[in-house]
């Protein structure tokens, strides 16, 4: 516990009681924004933004001490445990780092390499690998048995281990990654044969750029082209400077083993370390998409619960169509339902008289002062005719999104609140009373089906679920609740 406040404390620049006090309040159970309003002695005034960093922070490293304990007693079983790789375990600051240490001591498939050791093969790998003997051949005849049949075998199996070993090494891993991180580039490729089926990723048929400076919403897509089978994406790396590192790190002189090891370094490039590393690269360019997408994901619902509400009015809410026609509510100063009915002003049926007319009868019989138009079908079309009627009174006309309306109508919030009346009701009475107040109707429903981006789906869902649902807390404790008033949701 005290490793992992300091570990917060010095990445967020902070003192350490700050964070252990922060860290206490988590896990009696308060929440970020009580914490940030009413706690501030406790924290030293910190932040929503700070103390949800430092839960963030806190949940990550106890996922990694839980993952360390795991390894740790992986490596106690095999009884291949030593003071030195204790130590260097615990010292483990993120998951890479410990994966790298783990990954020789991990349970394996069977492998070239497994096979060459059950051969008996592994002391000649170490001599090999040492470079110090100038014939190797002659060294690889002492093998030769039932098993092995020749120096080339005996010499293959050997360089085996020995790429094995070289893909395992953990500076080796981490040097290469650094390599990645700089310089991969993203290379996106339509699959023979999918251009027609997948034309909505035309853009990214042939496509290249460095994979640090591709913008979350383009891996995104690049992903979700490759998850559908339209697009291939390949990481590539600059192989000459990869095999540099590696031939520096590994070879030693230039005797007759060395160069058996330099064409090992290159087979295990090849072979092992470059699919590895391209998967793990993969891997976290789509984690930090995911992150920097439910970020501007939070802050576009962030905006939408925060949109100014209209406040106590006569609402006239319509929910636009074409075939089933509109569907209108009155709704009172309270948003109670006090009037629904359909009617088509638009084709096939055309009935534009006879709307017009039931529109203007409801607007002066419920004393309407302001008009709330869903955005979807024929949305356009229904607040041109709102605009061109020559009502008795100044009417306020908005378009509200219509977004998660239909999975509100549809949920057991909204049965509850109107089970005498079907779907389309309750989605007309969700459009009026977002104009009127929108956080206090948005809560009802799952951020996740508000449409808060484009690629929402894509991301991972157990992370934004968590950052939208501190998103309407955060926007609550904000904004506040009238007790008298309020809905149970708030």
């Amino acid at each position: 516990m005290e490793k992992y406040i300091k570990i917060i404390a010095d990445k967020l620049g902070i003192q350490q009681w700050q964070v252990e006090n922060t860290i206490r309040l988590l896990d009696e159970g308060a929440t970020v924004p009580f914490i940030s309003r009413y706690r501030k002695e406790m924290t030293g005034s910190l932040d929503e933004v700070t103390i949800l960093t430092i839960k963030d922070e806190f949940a990550r490293l106890k996922e990694l001490e839980k993952r360390r304990e795991a390894v740790i007693r992986s490596i106690e079983e095999q009884e291949k445990m030593t003071p030195g790789l204790l130590q260097r375990l615990n010292e483990a600051v993120t998951l890479s780092e410990l994966e790298d240490i783990y990954l020789p001591y991990r349970p394996k498939r069977r492998t070239r390499a497994t096979v060459a050791r059950e051969n008996g093969l592994e002391p000649l790998a170490v001599t090999i690998f040492k470079q110090e003997i100038t014939d190797p051949e002659a060294e690889a005849g002492k093998y030769i048995s039932e098993k092995v049949a020749t120096t080339d075998e005996a010499l293959s199996g050997a360089c085996d281990i020995i790429a094995e070993w070289i893909s395992e090494d953990e500076k080796a891993r981490r040097m290469l990654r650094g390599l990645f991180e700089r310089e991969a580039v993203i290379v996106s490729k339509v699959i023979k044969g999918k251009e027609t089926d997948g034309n909505k990723f035309a853009d990214y048929f042939e496509w290249s750029e460095p994979a640090r400076r591709c913008p979350s919403h383009r891996m995104l897509a690049m992903l979700r082209g490759e998850k559908e089978g339209f697009l291939r994406l390949s990481f590539m790396q600059d192989e000459t400077k990869a095999l540099s590192i590696l031939e520096n790190l590994f070879i030693k002189g230039k005797s007759a083993s060395s160069e058996l090891v330099k064409n090992t370094v290159h087979d295990s490039w090849k072979r092992l370390l470059s699919p590895s590393l391209e998967n793990e690269f993969k891997n976290t360019c789509k984690e930090k998409a995911d992150d920097e997408a439910i970020k501007v994901f939070a802050d576009n619902l962030r905006q939408l619960l925060l949109a100014p509400p209209l406040g106590e009015k006569s609402i006239l809410a319509i929910d636009p169509g074409y075939r089933t026609g509109c569907k209108i509510v009155c709704l009172d100063r309270q948003g109670n339902l006090l009037h629904n009915e359909t009617i088509y002003p638009h084709p096939p049926q055309n009935e534009t008289a006879l709307s017009v007319k039931k529109i203007v009868n409801l607007v002066n019989s419920y004393k309407i002062e302001a008009v709330a138009i869903g955005n979807g079908t024929a949305s356009r079309e229904t607040e041109d005719l709102i605009r061109w009627i020559k009502f008795d009174r100044d009417l306020q006309v908005f378009v509200v999104s219509e977004a998660g309306a239909s999975v509100y109508s549809a949920s057991k919030v909204a049965r509850e609140e109107f089970p005498e009346y079907d779907v389309t009701v309750r989605g007309a009475v969700s459009i009026g009373r977002r104009l009127m107040d929108p956080l206090a109707e948005l809560v009802k429903i799952d951020p996740r089906s508000i449409g808060v981006g484009q690629y929402q789906h894509d991301v991972d869902q157990t992370k934004l679920q968590q950052s939208l649902d501190d998103v309407v807390i955060s926007c609550v404790n904000a904004v506040g609740v009238e007790v008298n008033t309020a809905s149970p949701h708030l």
